[in-house]
Order: C-alpha cells, then sequence, then structure tokens
C-alpha cells in the first residue's frame, strides 16, 4: 500500500518558502484585510474532495500561512458539479475569490472575457522550467497571457481484476501500451462466457470521448471551427460496438457513473473497468479485503496512446487586489513535494517533471503507480480547450447527443449531426 506525504508538506515548510513583506488593502472576494496591522487574507477556492486530497490541500495552506504571516490564506471549499456556474455567478457579482481553482476547458472562457489575471510576471523561473510547454499551452489564452498555472492531471486508464483474468485464463497485457483492437478483442474474450468483459461508467460521456479521440488523431475544433468526422467518432463508435455487436460491454454501465461501477468491479462482473486514473484512491479505500488489481498500459489509437492534456488549474482573479500575493502563493502551491502530495491524494498525475519523479520515488511504482505515471507521457494540449464555447456546448449538447448515441437511441450519423449544429448554433 502506499504511503500518504502530507505530513512532509508541513515538516520542510520552513525552507520551502520565505515570510513576505506584503501589506494591502481589502482582498477581493470573500477575503478581507483582518485589520490587525494590514494583513493580507487571500481567499482560495479549492474543489478537493477525496479526504487524502482535502487533507494535503490544508496541509499546503497551513505551512503557508505559518511562514507568510502578513499574507494569510482562507480556504473555501467548492464543488467540482457546479464551479463553472458558480464563478459565472461571482465574476459577474464581483465576489469572486482571490485564487481559483478550476481545470484548464473550463477556464479559457473567462480568460477571454478577462476575469483572470496573467500570472506569468509572477510565476518564479522554477515554476515555469518544471512544466513542458505542451502543458503550458492549455493554460494560455489567445493573448498570449499564462492565465493559470496547471497542477494535476488525468488520464483514463483500463483497471483488470486480475483475479477474474486468472479464472477466465487470460494473461494480463503487458506493453508499453495496449492497442484499442486487442482492448477489444480482451473484453470479448472476457465475455466469453456469457458474461461481460468491461464495464463502463459514461454517464457523463464527453470528457472521455473528447480526451481519448486524441488517439486517433480526433481534434474536434480548428479554432472556432467544429469538425465531427470518422477519427473524431472513433470512440464512441468502438464502445458503441462494444455494448451492442459483440456484447462484451455491459450497455447498463453506460448509463451509470464510474462509482456505480465500481462493486460490479469488485465482485468480478466485469473484469476490466475504464475510468479517471483518480478512481485508483476508491478502490484502495473500498474494495473488499484480499481483492488484487491492476492498472492496464495505456490504451493505443492510430496516433499512439494520446489523450488530452486538462490539468487541473489554479488562477487569480483580474479584479483582485492582491494579484502578486496571490500568484506568489499559486508559486508555492507549484512546488514539488506539496504536488506530488496532492497527486498521491488524488491518484492524479502532477504536471511537474520533477513531481511525478517525487511520486515515482515514493510509490515505488506499486498499486499501478507505474502504469499511471505512464499513461501521463502521452497526454497533450487539445484544440476543445481553447474553444471559448466549450462548456456550454459539452453540457447543452454534446452530452446529451452521446448519451442517446450509447443508449443506441440514435445512429452515428444523427450524433455527428447534432455535434455539429449544436456548436453552429451557439454561434
Amino acid at each position: 500500500m502506499r504511503t500518504r506525504t502530507s505530513a512532509s508538506v508541513a515538516a520542510v515548510a520552513g525552507v520551502l518558502a520565505l515570510p513576505l513583506a506584503l501589506t494591502g488593502c481589502s482582498a477581493f472576494g470573500v477575503g478581507d484585510d483582518s485589520g490587525d496591522g494590514g494583513t493580507v487574507t487571500l481567499t482560495f477556492q479549492s474543489l478537493a474532495y477525496q479526504d487524502t486530497t482535502i487533507a494535503a490541500t490544508q496541509d499546503i495552506v497551513d505551512a503557508w500561512n505559518e511562514a507568510n504571516p502578513d499574507v494569510q490564506v482562507e480556504l473555501v471549499q467548492g464543488s467540482w458539479d457546479n464551479v463553472h456556474d458558480q464563478l459565472v455567478t461571482q465574476f459577474q457579482g464581483g465576489t469572486a475569490p482571490d485564487v481559483i481553482h478550476d481545470e484548464s476547458a473550463d477556464i479559457m472562457g473567462f480568460a477571454e472575457q478577462g476575469y483572470l489575471a496573467d500570472l506569468s510576471p509572477y510565476l518564479g523561473d522554477d515554476t515555469k522550467a518544471a512544466v513542458s510547454e505542451d502543458i503550458w499551452g492549455t493554460v494560455t489564452a489567445s493573448d498570449g497571457s499564462v492565465v493559470a498555472a496547471p497542477t494535476l492531471l488525468q488520464s483514463y486508464v483500463v483497471f483488470a481484476n486480475t483475479d477474474a483474468f486468472a479464472d477466465a485464463g487470460v494473461a494480463l497485457p503487458t506493453g508499453e501500451s495496449l492497442a484499442w483492437d486487442d482492448f477489444q478483442g480482451l473484453a470479448a474474450q472476457l465475455a466469453a462466457d456469457g458474461g461481460f468483459g468491461l464495464g463502463w461508467g459514461l454517464q457523463q460521456p464527453t470528457a472521455a470521448v473528447m480526451n481519448l479521440a486524441l488517439g486517433f488523431d480526433g481534434t474536434f475544433f480548428d479554432g472556432d471551427q467544429i469538425t465531427v468526422g470518422d477519427d473524431e467518432l472513433a470512440v464512441p463508435e468502438r464502445i458503441h460496438a462494444m455494448a451492442y455487436d459483440d456484447a462484451s460491454l455491459d450497455p447498463v454501465s453506460l448509463t451509470q457513473s464510474g462509482s456505480d461501477v465500481l462493486p460490479g468491479f469488485f465482485d468480478g462482473t466485469y473484469p476490466m473497468y475504464v475510468a479517471g486514473n483518480y478512481i485508483a484512491q476508491q478502490i484502495t479505500e473500498s474494495a473488499p479485503e484480499g481483492f488484487n488489481w491492476a492498472v492496464l498500459p495505456p490504451l493505443a489509437g492510430t496516433a499512439g496512446a494520446t489523450q488530452a492534456a486538462n490539468p487541473q488549474t489554479m488562477s487569480v482573479a483580474a479584479e483582485s487586489e492582491h494579484v502578486e500575493e496571490a500568484a506568489a502563493f499559486i508559486d508555492f502551491f507549484m512546488q514539488a513535494d506539496h504536488q506530488a502530495a496532492l497527486a498521491q491524494g488524488d491518484w492524479l498525475i502532477p504536471s511537474s517533471t520533477a513531481a511525478r519523479d517525487l511520486v515515482a520515488e515514493q510509490t515505488a511504482g506499486d498499486n499501478g503507480w507505474d502504469a499511471i505515471l505512464a499513461s501521463g507521457e502521452g497526454l497533450s494540449a487539445a484544440p476543445f480547450q481553447s474553444a471559448v464555447n466549450y462548456p456550454q456546448w459539452k453540457d447543452q449538447y454534446a452530452t446529451p447527443a452521446l448519451q442517446q448515441y450509447l443508449a443506441d437511441e440514435i445512429t452515428v450519423d444523427e450524433l455527428r449531426t447534432q455535434l455539429t449544429d449544436g456548436w453552429n448554433d451557439l454561434g
């Protein structure tokens, strides 16, 4: 079993940060000056939701506050479920937090509207150098401003119930990647006795389809122009075929959340299970005693084991009266020890090379960490992240259309039409 590293965050606080002699007036949004000699209070809206990551986030905030008595950070809990709508309300009402936790695919519309500060003058050279240019591209606006720091990355991985594989007499695949054709063949082989080889909770299918499409060169967008061709539809068509042609994927699971499908994975109903790598934390916490599992090599399409990089992000509200101080906190938040602790709390991939190396060292690659980190090597910026209306299109058009297609209620041509017409209607 892995060990949490959040305790190490507090232990190194004294050497990771120097006190900032900063003062100011009232902070933007929820935060406020405390009135005790000019102390600045920054509000940080965090979306961390797993207990391990909430604890790691609190450790980082506590370490900052101890080292920086003149600039205090107040942690405010947000939710991934409604963050976009909440930020719309906060920005329009002038109540946004100073430091904003979100994801790159959601923030670019806010950036284009001028709601997010340019962090490029404030982030340290070490922070900039630790993250690849491609990942920085996911948080760079059309005018060249860097509107966020990319923190943690998700990939979609295939989990295997190793006992179910053994019972079926099927060998676990090895190698640097797992071709989609081989993946589909595995599912059919595991379903040979009349069951299912795979469960996949795709109640909200758009993110998985968009991210995995890059493995087939499916880009969907060129600027604000949409293209829904064969490459873009390769992933949903393969999922549909597994559910309705060879019956290797349980179609009921496609209507469920990832958590809903977990019990079937635990009891062997589904020898394979596809989900975001963060589900590994739920597996370690919820699996029955003696349950044996592994993470298979990254899925590879015709373009390789490539997925969209949609990192979690840390931004600063442009109207904050303390942009420099908030950016300094983000710089602190991005340090390798902190990112490694957060990554292990959520089983996500740090954007920072140094933090990834720390995770590899601290976990020794156990419990699927070797495959999870390997899946991060194929993460790349995707055009949809720069499409300003993407969040609205995703919710209003893409998600319902994909749900209908994966329920076998519409044809692939009807799916193509709904995706294309929906985007054009927004234009």
